[in-house]
């Protein structure tokens, strides 16, 4: 009997926070650029009870997410999408930024939303580096959210000569991965889906334990040392919000603007903050 299926890019602690929160029942396909990574998660879950198909998947490469899709729609209806793929600027430089987490998630975004279906959910975790930039115009956001996937990188805004550094490519990415679920999310809904983004502040993972070591460490440290909640949140504190987002409970919530901020008197917990229904979910630090 085919199950209801589950798409997961990046198998990272945040993907896998998500994905133990409301995978269970599901065949979850689990892609990341590193095979072992996808192995090791996948292990550690179907020894949980879980049911997981790790694979090889490049998220800078189209073909690589047809295949992943096609692998995918071998078990059963393709109903959840958790993307949590990408790379930091720690980790990359400039080129690499913007193929994997501006174009890679707007492709992945696309060519989920032709086969989701209905009564499905998707989430795609992007970052508040994408608010902590100079604003951009209207019309530089309306591209970032609308330009055709093959023309992205072509934009004007994102040529080298207007990126200073990794963390600016960075930042316009995840800017990006915002709009386009804005975009996505008209696309997604005339098929009866949802897609919603979180932009979460400083998270601890590998990822971020490189950026704390990196070059930017004391800035990144002060940060959230000033910050509301004292200290960096949990992947299991993004889950918390990706559960809300994917259940019925969250079934009229769609990409707009909202925020969640740590508040010490509440345990040091994360606590909701939104300003409305149709939001957009920052976890700020």
């Amino acid at each position: 009997m085919s199950k209801e299926v589950m798409i997961v890019t990046g198998a990272g602690q945040i993907s896998m926070a998500i994905t133990r929160r409301i995978g269970y029942g599901k065949k979850i396909v689990m892609g990341d650029k590193k095979l072992e990574n996808a192995q090791e998660i996948a292990k550690v879950m179907n020894d949980a009870g879980f049911d997981v198909e790790p694979m090889k998947m490049d998220l800078s490469s189209r073909e690589s997410i047809l295949n992943l899709i096609a692998k995918a729609k071998e078990y059963g209806e393709i109903k959840m999408l958790v993307n949590g793929a990408g790379v930091s600027p720690s980790q990359a430089p400039i080129e690499a930024i913007l193929k994997v987490d501006l174009y890679g998630t707007a492709v992945l975004l696309e060519e989920v939303g032709k086969v989701i279906e209905k009564g499905g959910v998707g989430v795609t975790i992007s970052s508040q580096s994408g608010w902590r930039m100079p604003q951009l115009t209207a019309e530089q956001d309306a591209q970032l959210a609308t330009t055709p996937t093959e023309e992205l990188l072509s934009l004007e805004i994102l040529q080298p000569e207007n990126i200073r550094d990794t963390l600016h490519a960075y930042q316009l990415a995840k800017r990006c991965n915002e709009k386009r679920v804005m975009a996505q999310s008209v696309e997604w809904g005339k098929r009866g889906a949802r897609i919603n983004d979180i932009a979460p502040g400083i998270i601890v993972t590998p990822l971020a334990v490189d950026e704390f070591n990196g070059p930017r460490g004391d800035f990144y440290k002060n940060m959230f040392a000033k910050c509301p909640a004292g200290r960096p949140g949990t992947a299991d504190e993004v889950a918390n919000v990706a559960e809300l987002l994917m259940s019925d409970k969250g079934a009229f919530t769609h990409p707009a603007k909202g925020m969640l901020k740590g508040k010490k008197e509440t345990r040091n917990r994360y606590v909701h903050l939104a300003r409305g229904i149709n939001t957009e979910w920052i976890l700020t630090a």
